[in-house]
């Protein structure tokens, strides 16, 4: 929890979400990822300050528990002086203990936020899904929590001025703006209009921009003249008799040699993120067998 301090900005952890998002397609499958449509509408974990602060956070809590489909699971919420801004203990359940920052006694609006983040700490322990060190881990949690539907309350406790700052989670208000930008192109919806904090509204744009930037890297028919032209050139090249290496595969695209026979092209895909392998052939029609998205490439 950024708290009266810098604030990263950005997108330095990127190819880690990206890597989230694909993780989340494999573990649930297109047709459980689909049944997270709908977001936690605000009214569900809006917080007054008249609310009980104990009875409120297990209100919201609970919430958040049948959001992410975990009936079976119940969370206990205490408030100590701490660091970071939550810890959950993860045990076999059914029940979870959740301790929060005691700056959330005074900040309960940012209390759903703190919360969702933990609770899918939950979701991803009995999913079994995790990533290797504390750092991937936490960036596949926010990822999640994002992607699911929640994590627009994450960026909408981002709030930075000239005098203090708030950021929740470990991925930069960019990058929760461009998870929430994934998520929208994916299930049109538009989050910015449960915004609160203005400085949400900046991030989520910019990540959008960013988001969008992926559907137009060739060899998709979307790309601009630039990265056509570009595409191009390395495709001569790939094409050539004395061809001896192919764009790097954590490029945005890659041709296999020719030697292991008819050349083709490989791409991520750019809603899951999963690498496509089509024939070089001109026009080509691809569906990505992990999210189902529909491709028109020009190969």
């Amino acid at each position: 929890m950024a708290n009266g301090g810098p604030v990263e900005h950005g997108f330095p952890h990127l190819e880690t979400v990206r890597a989230a998002v694909t993780a989340l397609y494999r573990r649930l499958s297109y047709d459980a990822v689909r049944t997270f449509s709908a977001s936690v509408p605000p009214a569900d974990v809006a917080f007054c300050d008249t609310d009980d602060l104990y009875l409120g956070t297990q209100r919201v809590a609970h919430e958040l528990v049948r959001h992410y489909r975990l009936p079976d699971a119940r969370m206990i919420v205490s408030f100590r002086e701490m660091t970071h801004a939550a810890h959950v203990e993860l045990t076999a359940g059914p029940e979870y203990f959740i301790e929060l920052n005691d700056r959330f006694r005074t900040h309960r609006r940012d209390i759903g936020a703190a919360l969702a983040h933990e609770v899918m700490h939950v979701y991803l322990h009995r999913l079994d899904l995790s990533f290797p060190g504390t750092r991937d881990n936490e960036i596949l949690t926010d990822t999640a929590t994002t992607y699911l539907g929640a994590g627009w309350l994450l960026l909408d406790a981002y709030r930075e001025d000239g005098a203090s700052s708030q950021k929740l989670g470990y991925l930069t208000p960019e990058e929760f703006g461009y998870v929430l930008a994934k998520r929208a192109l994916v299930f049109g919806e538009d989050p910015s209009v449960w915004f609160t904090s203005p400085q949400a509204y900046e991030a989520y744009g910019k990540g959008l921009a960013r988001a969008r930037r992926d559907e137009r890297q060739p060899p998709l028919t979307a790309a601009g003249w630039a990265g056509r032209r570009r595409y191009a050139r390395d495709r001569r090249h790939a094409q050539g008799p004395h061809a001896s290496s192919v764009p790097p595969e954590d490029g945005p695209y890659a041709f296999t040699s020719r030697e292991h026979g008819p050349l083709r092209v490989s791409f991520p895909c750019p809603t899951c993120h999963q690498r496509i392998r089509v024939p070089v052939r001109g026009r080509v029609r691809a569906r990505c067998g992990l999210c189902r998205t529909v491709l028109e490439c020009e190969t």
